[in-house]
């Protein structure tokens, strides 16, 4: 997340509010906003810019009665969310009783592989998923489902304003790494309620009837099955939870007639081992698995940014910040390469570095610069680039390139950007300059420049307009 004052959920409602302006703009009324003056800051700040924001999102729910709308759609994802769990139950808690069935004898490898088959088979789905980056195989079916309901009931929603906002939340909540990590959560809550009932279901079932338990085969050796019960209960030891010895194991072999005669002390150690079992090899790894999920999603929630490249944001700054950095006009020799260290003046609250190289692109001398810059570079041709370019590689200071912005960039000023950005140990900030006398600049020109900056890792935030 950009700004601590602000959790996810705001930034949230900022999206919805931009799908919603993007797409219903003539639905929504703005005087509630009409006396909001441009904020003045001697530099760009990014967190002027986020309370300028929210003020100005706040403002506009209030006034357009918007704040229900924009709660629909996660009312909607929870009420999902909690039929998706209830479905979980009831399938753990049939497969359990469909698995004893009215069977006084079980077969303790079958009922394993019955209550934890599935759900062994979902994490390593999940697993590979995460490791080979397969959205798909990280969700999970029935966490797709829970997305995938309400987004097609979405579409059926007579209200645009609720339909636009309903967009946005989605791709905010359900999309990249937010989304990943919040389907990953819900992919483990329902196994963790799937086996949750199973486990209770087999308990119940257990106190009230008595059963035998044998194991058998065909295929495999005969030491395999009492070999693979002495593996699967190390760690259940570990955890406290009792196994059964070797005589209750070789005991409880099925003989050629089918019939098994066991004391209560082998039916006991056996059902200890199967919800054991059922505890080590399918809660705890679960449990784990939630909560990394949990985290990982909080954390993915923290780190989120808004897109400030798209137009939207582009257009919202120019409106709501404006810079009063003093101006004067540069007639410098073009190709001149100034080697010495170029100081900037720092406002209060600015974001920008107090020591910069500064360096031009193909400047003409109608551009001016903000007074505050001491020096400039101007890089002309290709040798200056190099000279340039060395000095850079040279220095560990943040670097500042100065533009036109009433022309368009091309791939040329673009490569070259890039290049001198690349080659920089600090930040690299990018300053759109005008003329003087000022020349209006079109929206589209500047939007050119922030996907420019966007193209050469340049940050939003270190766009400076001017």
């Amino acid at each position: 997340m950009a700004n601590k004052d602000y959790d996810f959920s705001d930034l949230v409602r900022l999206e919805q509010l931009r799908y919603i302006e993007n797409s219903q703009k003539q639905a929504i009324s703005y005087a509630s906003i009409q006396d909001m003056a441009a904020h003045t800051a001697s530099h760009f700040s990014l967190d002027n810019f986020y309370e300028r924001l929210m003020v100005r999102a706040r403002r506009l729910i209030q006034d357009n009665a918007l704040n229900s709308r924009l709660q629909q759609p996660e009312k909607l994802f929870q009420r999902a969310y909690r039929v998706v769990l209830v479905v979980a139950a009831l399938l753990g808690g049939l497969a359990a009783f469909k698995a004893v069935d009215t069977a006084a004898t079980l077969n303790i490898y079958w009922l394993l592989t019955v209550l934890l088959g599935f759900n062994f088979l979902s994490m390593l789905l999940w697993l590979a998923g995460m490791l080979l980056n397969v959205h798909g195989l990280s969700m999970g079916m029935v966490a797709q489902l829970a997305g995938w309901l309400p987004a097609r009931l979405k579409e059926k929603e007579s209200d645009p304003l609720v339909a636009s906002a309903a967009r946005g939340w989605w791709e905010t909540c359900l999309g990249g790494r937010i989304g990943k990590w919040r389907f990953s959560l819900l992919t483990h809550q329902f196994w963790l309620s799937y086996l949750l009932a199973g486990i209770t279901i087999l308990i119940l079932l257990m106190t009230a009837k008595q059963y035998d338990f044998i194991w058998g085969t065909t295929l495999l050796p005969e030491n395999t099955l009492p070999e693979l019960t002495r593996l699967l209960a190390a760690p259940m030891e570990w955890l406290g939870m009792a196994q059964p010895d070797s005589q209750q194991v070789m005991a409880s072999r099925v003989d050629a007639a089918g019939v098994v005669m066991q004391d209560a002390a082998t039916r006991s150690a056996w059902a200890k081992f199967l919800l054991g079992a059922l505890i080590a090899y399918g809660l705890l790894p679960r449990l784990l698995l939630t909560a990394l999920s949990s985290l990982m999603l909080k954390f993915s929630e923290h780190r989120y940014q808004l897109d400030l490249y798209l137009p939207y944001y582009v257009s919202l700054r120019q409106s709501l910040l404006k810079s009063d950095l003093d101006t004067s006009v540069v007639d410098a020799d073009p190709g001149r390469i100034d080697d010495r260290d170029v100081r900037m003046a720092s406002g209060r609250n600015s974001d920008i570095p107090t020591m910069a190289l500064v360096t031009g692109i193909e400047l003409d001398d109608r551009v001016r610069w903000p007074a505050a810059v001491k020096g400039q570079h101007n890089i002309t041709d290709q040798a200056t680039f190099r000279q340039v370019l060395d000095r850079i590689k040279k220095s560990k200071q943040p670097l500042l390139i100065g533009v036109a912005a009433y022309r368009l960039p091309d791939r040329g000023v673009q490569r070259m950007i890039r290049e001198l950005v690349a080659a920089t140990a600090g930040p690299g900030w990018l300053l759109l300059l005008n003329t003087e006398p000022a020349e209006p600049i079109a929206e589209s020109r500047k939007l050119a420049w922030f996907r420019l900056a966007q193209a050469c890792d340049i940050p939003a935030e270190h766009v400076i307009t001017h």
